[in-house]
């Protein structure tokens, strides 16, 4: 229930706007950062079998339990598309909304 949560609430609240992002390094950091934090959240500590202690889970573990794509790979195909979407608008839509003539 809460991967639902995090996919319908969390994850277009975060991604809002990321058609027009040119992410740098520092940002692409953050937001893995971030997707981690919730995650690990969400999934909570392990126990460790031998010693019994609590212990956080490593990145490739919560990969294995959140099988979606990484949130900054969703950023790429949405860029795309909305270009595809720019590109098919035409000089005309430009104009129009600018102002001048039509």
């Amino acid at each position: 229930m809460k991967i639902k949560i995090y996919r319908t609430i969390n994850l277009p609240v975060v991604l809002h706007g990321c058609e027009t992002w040119s992410l740098t390094l520092r940002e692409e950091h953050r937001l893995r950062v971030f997707e981690k934090r919730v995650l690990r959240g969400i999934f909570g500590p392990e126990r460790d079998e031998v010693t019994g202690e609590w212990r956080k889970l490593h990145n490739e573990e919560l990969n294995d339990l959140y099988c979606s794509p990484i949130v900054v790979r969703v950023n790429k195909p949405r860029r795309i598309r909305w270009a595809g979407n720019v590109a098919c608008m035409g000089e005309k839509r430009y104009i129009q909304y600018f102002g001048g003539e039509t």
